[in-house]
């Protein structure tokens, strides 16, 4: 398929009933176009439209197609952006910020489209817009969110997420896990394991300053100070750090919370290793809420997201910031070439 005049990046569109074809739509108005890179929006198009009359939005695509023969004529005459048009949401159904199974078969269906899209390879990357989970439990569907999906359609063993903020970069020990169970995560097995992966993710992608050594965040206040607050630090954080330096890591650490992710915004490291979900969650929102993304590794493709949910709330009220979104497509060039 490369033999187009683009590449093509896929953006699936959804919970339809959430903010997502509010955000993708103002995006895509506002993302100037490119002689190389086009983009595949897979969507409910009768909600789509819908949404884009209600909101007084640009319904700017320059092709709509509903099967691979028509998307190759859109791709082979230039087509700049292009609804790959699912039609599952019955519209005189359909209520703003409402949990329907018909959305969240419609958002799973377009993932689905997407990644065969990019396993076709009519596309190389992804960029997605937010999943609502009760929706998906409604369709049927087992997978909680875009990573279990993905790596299901995918048959991907594991898949690395990782916080793009500005300069701040974070990689997560664990994630999805309460309080207790990511403390109890933290082996030394298992860290030096995580600090490997990143080791290798960074050091083969452009987006990294790879002069720059990786760090690893301390679990407990002060790093545990000897011992007085946790033995986290010293009997698994810092050999999993010593064993990872034996195999030729640059990686520093234990360093406490409370300056770590400071300090990588400051550009001190490549990327901060954060050991569970909310102390990386809210070093980066607290940074910059909108434009924090979301980036999977470990799949075939490159998959970037906003890191927002489907806010049901404001759905179909046209206030919803689209500047998250626009920076998980933008990141895409940053991260992979698109010389696929």
């Amino acid at each position: 398929m490369n033999a187009h005049l683009r590449t093509y990046l896929a953006i699936p569109g959804g919970d339809p009933a959430g903010i997502g074809g509010e955000i993708l739509l103002k995006a895509l108005a506002h993302i100037p176009r490119s002689n190389a890179t086009g983009f595949i929006v897979v969507a409910d198009q009768a909600i789509l439209e819908r949404t884009a009359t209600d909101l007084n939005l640009d319904f700017g695509f320059d092709h709509i197609v509903s099967d691979r023969a028509a998307l190759e004529r859109a791709m082979d005459e230039g087509g700049a952006t292009i609804l790959y048009a699912l039609r599952i949401v019955d519209p005189a159904a359909f209520v703003y910020g409402r949990i329907s199974g018909e959305c969240g078969r419609a958002a799973y269906e377009a993932i689905r489209v997407a990644t065969a899209l990019i396993e076709e390879g009519y596309a190389y990357a992804m960029a997605t817009t937010p999943l609502h989970k009760e929706a998906l439990k409604a369709a049927g569907i087992s997978e909680i969110g875009h990573t279990e999906i993905l790596q299901t359609l995918t048959g991907s063993p594991k898949a690395v997420t990782m916080f793009d903020t500005h300069r701040l970069k974070i990689f997560f020990h664990s994630r999805h896990l309460s309080l207790r169970a990511a403390c109890d995560a933290v082996t030394e097995e298992s860290l030096l394991e995580t600090i490997l992966e990143c080791d290798r993710i960074t050091a083969s992608s452009p987006g990294f300053d790879h002069r720059l050594p990786l760090a690893v965040a301390a679990l407990n206040p002060h790093g545990g100070d000897g011992g007085l607050f946790g033995d986290e630090e010293r009997l698994y954080i810092t050999p999993a750090i010593e064993r990872a330096r034996e195999r030729g890591v640059d990686v520093v650490g234990p360093i406490g919370a409370d300056s770590v992710f400071y300090q990588a915004r400051c550009g001190m490291w490549r990327a901060v290793i954060s050991l569970y979900h909310d102390q990386g969650h809210i070093a980066a929102k607290t940074y910059d809420f909108n434009q924090t993304i979301s980036v999977t590794w470990g799949l075939p493709f490159l998959r970037t997201s906003v890191d927002h949910g489907t806010a049901f709330d404001i759905a179909g009220r046209g206030v919803a910031n689209e500047s998250g979104m626009v920076r998980a497509i933008m990141a895409v060039h940053e991260y992979v070439s698109e010389d696929v």
